[in-house]
Order: structure tokens, then C-alpha cells, then sequence
């Protein structure tokens, strides 16, 4: 009997060992994967890649695929991406804008908006990540003081930046997934009428920014801007 409690106990602590060592196994691995995602999203990789700051030749070594329609920058804020538009709205959600896997995926134009962005209402979403890189950063302008500072920024349309407007951010505010008028690039008079709410009533194209607010939300967060007719 003895022998019994001894084998028993043996297989016991074993047993522990393997299960504290799984555990320790997968904070390491979930500590890794973080590190990873946020690595990728706060990757300035693409950066130096961005039309103005190099020559219509230079462009050639960039690694991002031709499915880039332009590029965003907001100023004085960590936002300052290409814009990727893929055939869906699926493919840029786990892909980077060189074309790999990636978790923290890429900031993309909705497939059914003109990638001129000469609609009347264009919508760019992007992951909500930590520490404000992607579109984590839209949640300052919640802060209507940050967004009057930080109300400034340019649309670079096309891979060369073949047109470039200015924009100014005007409105940030949440709303449910479910209401799809925020995301209904074919019809935006909801979309006018609320900025028209809210005493906007400029007739310019609008650029709506949107992200999720937490992964087990339907609630989203929408940053609006107008595209300025003016070019630069």
C-alpha cells in the first residue's frame, strides 16, 4: 500500500510539472504573439516608401504590392499608412501591405468606394491595436479638444501620389456595426445627415475612418474628415 501512495504520488507531481510547465508554455507564447502583433503594427517599414518622400523612380523598391490606392497621414499623430484595396473587404484584414500574413493586417479602402476616392463618401478601416498604432489612434479624437488640435492631414491618391488633397478631420464618434449606414458607400445621405446634425454642412467628399472598439464589440468608432476640393 505504501508502494501504491508513492507510485500515485510520483505520477501526481509529474503531472503537475507538465501542467505548470503548459501554462508557463503559453504566457511565454502569448507574451511572444503580442510582442509580434504590435512589432508588425507599429512597423515603420512602409514609411520611407511614402509618395513624397521619394522620386516617381524610387517608388519602384517599394515592397508594397500594387494594390495600394494611396496613402493617409494625419498630422502630428501616429497615423500615417498606405491605403490597400483589395477585390473584398477580407483580404486586408490579415495582410500586410506587401501581400504576407499578418494579424494586424493593413489599412484598406472599402472594395466598393473608387480607388480615386472621388466618391461622394469613401470609407478606410483599420484594426484597432494598442498604443495607437493603426486605427487604435482614433480613439484621442474622442477628445474633442485633440481633434480640434489634430485636425489636419493629407490624402495621397494613387501609388505615386498622383493627387494630393488635404483633409480635416471634423467628427469622431461610436456607433453599433449593425447600423450600416455609417459603412454604405453607395447611398451617404445618413452619413450627411449626421454631420448635418452637427452643424456640418460643407459640400465636400467625405472620408470616414473606421475601426472596431474592442474584439468582442459590435461597436465601432468612426473618425469623419472632409477631402478637400483644393489640391495640392
Amino acid at each position: 500500500m505504501i508502494r501504491f501512495w508513492k507510485v500515485l504520488n510520483t505520477i501526481y507531481d509529474d503531472l503537475l510539472i507538465v501542467v505548470l510547465l503548459t501554462i508557463l508554455l503559453v504566457v511565454i507564447y502569448s507574451a511572444y504573439d503580442t510582442g509580434y502583433i504590435f512589432k508588425q503594427a507599429a512597423d515603420d517599414t512602409y514609411t520611407r516608401f511614402r509618395p513624397d518622400r521619394v522620386s516617381a523612380s524610387g517608388i519602384e523598391g517599394s515592397p508594397i504590392t500594387d494594390d495600394m490606392v494611396g496613402w493617409i497621414v494625419i498630422d502630428d499623430t501616429s497615423i500615417d499608412y498606405p491605403i490597400m484595396q483589395g477585390e473584398d473587404n477580407l483580404k486586408y484584414l490579415n495582410t500586410d501591405p506587401a501581400g504576407e500574413y499578418s494579424l494586424s493586417g493593413s489599412i484598406f479602402l472599402d472594395s466598393r468606394n473608387s480607388p480615386d476616392f472621388s466618391d461622394p463618401y469613401s470609407v478606410i478601416y483599420g484594426h484597432h491595436m494598442q498604443y495607437g498604432k493603426m486605427f487604435g489612434a482614433l480613439d484621442d479624437f474622442l477628445d474633442e479638444g485633440y481633434l480640434i488640435s489634430h485636425s489636419e492631414g493629407r490624402l495621397m491618391v494613387g501609388r505615386n501620389a498622383e493627387k494630393v488633397y488635404k483633409i480635416k478631420v471634423i467628427l469622431a464618434l461610436r456607433t453599433d456595426a449593425k447600423e450600416e449606414m455609417i459603412l454604405d458607400t453607395a447611398d451617404n445621405s445618413s452619413v450627411r445627415n449626421i454631420l448635418s446634425e452637427k452643424g456640418y454642412n460643407e459640400d465636400n467628399r467625405v472620408l470616414g475612418m473606421v475601426t472596431c472598439t474592442d474584439a468582442d464589440s459590435t461597436e465601432r468608432l468612426v473618425l469623419f474628415a472632409y477631402i478637400l476640393d483644393k489640391e495640392t
